[in-house]
């Protein structure tokens, strides 16, 4: 159970030390895996610039829209490859839980040259 001092992501840190860092601009996220996280925690949080600023400026979308009454609930991780320090790509699996139901994402993932920084490209959605 997440609670008003935990991150979210569901790992056991508080929020600042965890994903809040990464919203902030405090951080940036090291891996792909780390970055889903974090995009993760700010849907649950409604983080709309962080979510625009780690989306890959090809597939990004002009405005996004959050729906303030989606209570997401649980995020679990079942697959990832690639996306680490060595790697320019990764994909990540993830099954991210709301009330009334749950969705699952096959997420990719690019490492800009220079910047070093990981950005969301896109993904598939299965139920």
């Amino acid at each position: 159970m997440v609670t008003a001092r935990s991150c979210p992501c569901g790992l056991p840190q508080p929020y600042d030390a965890c994903c809040g860092r990464f919203h902030s601009g405090a951080a940036s996220a090291a891996t792909a895996a780390q970055l889903m996280r974090s995009r993760y925690s700010a849907f649950v949080r409604l983080e709309t610039g962080y979510l625009l600023r780690t989306w890959h400026p090809r597939t990004r979308p002009a405005e996004l829209g959050l729906d303030p009454g989606t209570r997401w609930t649980g995020l679990e991780i079942l697959a990832t490859e690639g996306g680490s320090a060595f790697h320019t790509t990764g994909t990540v699996t993830f099954r991210a839980s709301y009330r009334g139901g749950a969705m699952t994402e096959h997420s990719r993932f690019t490492r800009e040259p220079g910047s070093g920084g990981w950005l969301y490209v896109d993904g598939d959605v299965s139920d």
